[in-house]
């Protein structure tokens, strides 16, 4: 079948519509384009506002009162489509979404690592929130001095940890005893881990 033309056309998954820093982004006029969102993502996000779970019920309603929240904004254009509907597996409701975001050329926005590979093998444009997120994180490098305020104890009694304002994890030797007051310190390693970068650090 052929597909009107959208143009700009970016389709958001389920994941990043819960997620939900996908609208912050949109808010800040960083991402533009017509927002599509399918018949099948709709049903699934609406499911899941009806689950027993409660905190996937939370997640699902927070999910639809934000792209409420966005189609009501001005500016800002959203089109809700058709497309095989019926909510089937996650992985039925993957496929479609990858399968109707490339007849309309558009770009996919989501925070499911396996959907984003699946879409880039396919040929279609993926942006994953979490590696965008990481993307923009701090870049410390050790011997880089810092000033950080140390919040809590670390794995090891007699270790202090603070964090940078974009969240960065940084551990601080020998500053248990520094709790609650703020330090100068100086990044002697960083390690990269599934969950993000972990400063290690040394006070001055």
């Amino acid at each position: 079948k052929k597909t009107s033309a959208i143009e700009n056309a970016v389709f958001l998954d389920t994941s990043a519509i819960i997620d939900g820093r996908v609208f912050d982004v949109v808010n800040m006029g960083v991402l533009t384009g017509t927002f599509v969102i399918p018949e099948s993502i709709l049903l699934e996000l609406k499911h899941i506002a009806d689950s027993q779970d409660m905190v996937k019920r939370e997640r699902g309603r927070k999910g639809l009162a934000l792209l409420d929240r966005l189609k009501k904004s001005k500016g800002i254009k959203v089109l809700h489509v058709p497309d095989r509907s019926g909510e089937g597996s996650p992985r039925e409701v993957d496929e479609k979404l990858i399968e109707i975001a490339k007849n309309y050329k558009g770009r996919l926005i989501t925070c499911d690592y396996n959907l984003e590979k699946k879409a880039s093998i396919s040929g279609l444009t993926a942006v994953n929130i979490n590696t965008l997120a990481n993307h923009l994180k701090i870049k410390a490098v050790p011997g880089e001095s810092l000033h950080i305020r140390v919040l809590h104890q670390g794995k090891d009694h007699t270790q202090g940890v603070g964090y940078l304002d974009d969240g960065t994890m940084l551990v601080v030797e020998n500053a248990s005893v520094d709790i609650g007051r703020d330090v100068d310190v100086i990044v002697s390693r960083v390690i990269q881990t599934t969950a993000g970068r972990i400063l290690f650090s040394k006070k001055i």
